[in-house]
């Protein structure tokens, strides 16, 4: 559906997107409607099932029943209704019910549109009444405004649940005074503890993007290895977010910021993919590149689960060396041996033991890596590194970067992936 450029169409959803602000004023997620006839509006309603105790009470419903009552006929014949974001199937058979000549709205809604987006009632040829839609009308402003709130919304409930993670009795957390004075670390932690399986365990994530301004192409998902922590990528970020894109930076369970379990028989491969798997659905990351270290294969399991979320991968050398004066940087969160846990578990993890769960996912990891991933591959690295030398690397790479410098490897990351 093309978005119409009536200029009567462009004046009702203005009056409908007004109406829209004054949801979001409210509390309520900001949708807005209007109903015309005789191209004068004779109703309007906005989003307020929270305020009314009403599931009902969607912007279109409440300007069905204002409608009606100021025609005094439940038929509403001739009448247009005007909405922001494509009608839920209540609304829509509401409408359908009511006779309306043409509904017209705004923003699609891919989870529960009935217009198109999930189905189409209204192209449904066995009901008995057909009413004209028209989709695309002022979306980018309809849009912009459900952004804006839900930004605004899950920063509060970020804060919210920053300020109350009880510690578990089974866990402990490093002290905030561990991390003071970091170099080139400067951003905002975010803390998460109400994924299911974490047992209330708080985890911590940077979640950076390069403004409301600029809509980011891509996700940088950016994965610590098994002996370190989200510190690693303190000079990558900024070449990522200054190019526009968002920058997702977890700390495993056990690691950097995140609450560390007593008991390094708590750390399991299957629990730490859990949670990432559902790091990810949680904070709705799409056209991600993955970005991990040589040798984590953790990692490497996350795209099977959901391969429309990712569209790159890029592998680096764990050398991307910390100097003498990161070291202190690097051991921040592991203050004594009970914070080490998960450093001793991974180690052991890392191995090819049969009784490691994570030898489960081997062959699965490996077929789709040779027969089903798409998305693109990017495995630079530098030649002096110790740990994964020249002929490991030449054996895994798609294409070669002579680089030992992470910026450098960020700088050529973000054109790699983002020039087609």
């Amino acid at each position: 559906m093309m978005p119409a450029t009536n200029p009567h169409d462009n004046e009702m959803m203005h009056a409908a997107l007004s109406e829209a602000r004054a949801a979001m004023a409210a509390g309520e997620v900001p949708v807005g409607a209007v109903v015309v006839k005789d191209g004068q509006i004779i109703a309007t309603g906005r989003n307020s099932p929270i305020e009314a105790h009403d599931p009902t009470a969607h912007a279109e419903i409440v300007a069905l029943r204002a409608a009606a009552k100021a025609l005094g006929n439940y038929r509403l014949d001739e009448c247009e209704l005007f909405v922001t974001l494509e009608p839920c199937a209540m609304c829509s058979g509401a409408m359908l019910q009511s006779r309306l000549k043409r509904v017209v709205f705004g923003a699609t809604e891919p989870k529960t549109g009935a217009a198109g987006s999930v189905l189409n009632l209204f192209t449904e040829e066995r009901i008995n009444h057909q009413t004209a839609i028209q989709g695309g009308v002022m979306a980018e402003e309809s849009a912009a405004l459900l952004q804006t709130f839900f930004s605004a919304r899950r920063a509060m409930l970020r804060e919210e649940a920053r300020l109350n993670h009880p510690l578990q009795d089974f866990a402990l957390r490093t002290p905030d005074a561990a991390f003071e004075g970091l170099l080139s670390f400067p951003w905002r932690p975010n803390y998460i503890s109400d994924l299911p399986s974490l047992s209330g365990l708080r985890m911590h994530y940077l979640d950076q993007h390069a403004g409301e301004s600029r809509v980011p192409v891509l996700t940088f998902l950016c994965l610590h290895g098994n002996q370190s922590w989200g510190y690693l990528y303190r000079k990558m970020m900024p070449v990522f977010l200054a190019a526009g894109h968002r920058v997702v930076v977890p700390d495993l369970i056990g690691f950097g910021k995140s609450d560390k379990p007593k008991k390094d028989s708590f750390h399991h491969f299957s629990f730490h993919r859990q949670t990432l798997l559902e790091l990810v659905e949680q904070l709705e990351l799409t056209n991600v590149v993955l970005v991990m270290e040589v040798g984590d294969s953790l990692g490497l399991t996350l795209p099977m689960a959901a391969p429309h979320r990712y569209s790159g991968l890029l592998k680096v050398n764990p050398l991307l060396a910390p100097g003498e004066k990161d070291c202190p940087a690097y051991n921040a969160p592991f203050v004594d041996r009970g914070h080490r846990a998960a450093l001793r578990a991974f180690s052991l993890m890392a191995t090819k033991n049969p009784n490691n769960d994570g030898t489960a996912f081997d062959r699965q990891m490996q077929e789709f890596w040779s027969d089903q991933w798409t998305g693109q591959t990017m495995l630079p690295f530098g030649d002096t590194a110790p740990v994964f030398g020249v002929p490991l690397i030449q054996h895994l790479r798609n294409k070669i970067i002579q680089s030992n410098q992470d910026e450098d490897i960020a700088a050529e990351a973000v054109r790699f992936f983002c020039v087609r």
